[in-house]
Order: C-alpha cells, then sequence, then structure tokens
C-alpha cells in the first residue's frame, strides 16, 4: 500500500522544524561571593571583599557564572566576562578550597545558544579594564614578555587587533595602579582615547573599520567553552 504524499512531506520536514527550536538565554540574578586579592592575584584590587557574579543560563541549565555588566554587540549577540570557582587546595589539604577569579570574556548568542570565548591580544587581568563601543573592546595591554604597555582596540571575531600601539615601558615590580583609565569612545569620527597613569593622554582615528561577527544561521544546538 502506498503512503499518502502528504504524510511523507510531513515526515521530511518534521525534523527541520524539531532542529530549529528557539532556546532561552539570559542571565539569572546576582549573588555575592568572597573575594580577595589572595584568591585572585592578577584580577582583584587590594581591597575587594566580595565579587558580585551572575549564572548563564540556557535552556534552564547554568552554564557559565559571569560578573560585571554585559554589552550588547548586535541585537542577538552580549558579551559578558566570566567569572571561575577555581580549587585552591594544595597537594597535601584534603579537602577542596574553592577561590572566585574573574576570566575571559565571553560571547554569546541567544539565538543559537552558543558560548564561545573572546580571544583579545595582550591582554592581561592585572592591567586591562575593557571599554566596549559596538564589536570593538578597548583596553590597555601587556606584551608577552610584561615589559611593554599597549593601547589595543580588538574586534570581535578579527584575527588580529584593529589598534596595537606602544605606551611606554612597564615594570612588574613597580607599576600603578590602576594602568589606565578606562578608555574613551568618540563616535564621528571614530576615535578612541587612552589615559595611562601618570603619561600623557593619547588619541587615534579608526578608518574604515566595520564589524567582521558573522553571527550563526543555525538555531540548534550549543556550544560550551
Amino acid at each position: 500500500m502506498k503512503r499518502p504524499l502528504f504524510a511523507f512531506l510531513v515526515l521530511a520536514v518534521a525534523p527541520v522544524f524539531a532542529a530549529s527550536k528557539p532556546h532561552v538565554v539570559g542571565l539569572g540574578a546576582v549573588k555575592r561571593v568572597p573575594y580577595s586579592v589572595q584568591g585572585d592575584p592578577a584580577g582583584a584590587a587590594a581591597d575587594e571583599k566580595e565579587l558580585r557574579v551572575r549564572p548563564l543560563i540556557v535552556d534552564g541549565k547554568l552554564k557559565e557564572w559571569t560578573t560585571g555588566e554585559s554589552h550588547d554587540v548586535t541585537d542577538r549577540t552580549f558579551a559578558v566576562r566570566r567569572a571561575l570557582r577555581l580549587n585552591d587546595a594544595l597537594p597535601t589539604e584534603k579537602t577542596e578550597h574553592w577561590v572566585w577569579q574573574r576570566g575571559p570574556w565571553l560571547l554569546v548568542d541567544r539565538v543559537s545558544g552558543h558560548i564561545t570565548a573572546v580571544k583579545l591580544p595582550e591582554y592581561d587581568p592585572a592591567v586591562s579594564r575593557v571599554v566596549w563601543f559596538r564589536d570593538y573592546a578597548a583596553y590597555c595591554g601587556l606584551t608577552a614578555s610584561g615589559k611593554q604597555l599597549y593601547a589595543v582596540v580588538a574586534q570581535v571575531a578579527a584575527r588580529k587587533p584593529v589598534l596595537a600601539k606602544k605606551l611606554g615601558a612597564w615594570d612588574l615590580a613597580d607599576h600603578p595602579d590602576p594602568a589606565c583609565a578606562p578608555a574613551a569612545w568618540q563616535r564621528d569620527p571614530l576615535r578612541i582615547t587612552f589615559q595611562p597613569t601618570g603619561g600623557a593622554q593619547v588619541s587615534f582615528d579608526l578608518v574604515g573599520a566595520s564589524a567582521v561577527l558573522v553571527e550563526d544561521g543555525e538555531a540548534g544546538g550549543e556550544d560550551s567553552q
């Protein structure tokens, strides 16, 4: 007996609709946790006693802990900083000792549910305070040797920084805190201004720069890094 053509089409198309089920992505309520420079030497200020963290929830499941304000890159994608819960117990200690640390930035897609780490060149948690504008992240960074302070503008999904200019030498043993004031953006013309502590203010125009973020067109699946 032949199966009706309509029934065959329904069976063939049904998996497509199942794969396009929308995801529910959001940040939960703020939770205050103990935090200090002892647990996070590179990320905590000397007088910090607690950290405000929020869960990143996808389809009702906790995927990551986050801290700080989120930034909408597009109408479907936002960036937020990860908060890490690290086991600080020594090999000789029998019980676990958990501490909180500020982690890397994450890019979250509200439609697909994908979570990916944002790779920021020359980023150092001890000196880098990211200021977002569109899909750009501006901050002071350190070279791999830790001896040079740079003004950096990174662009989400771009392999190389849009801007990387030396601001001066950096001495790990004797350095100001913070290393720089928060970078200041200007829209027209597109300009970024850096103010290193104890140094001269410097501005740069970003010419011909446009968004390079390619958002995932598929709405199925999740990826957490």
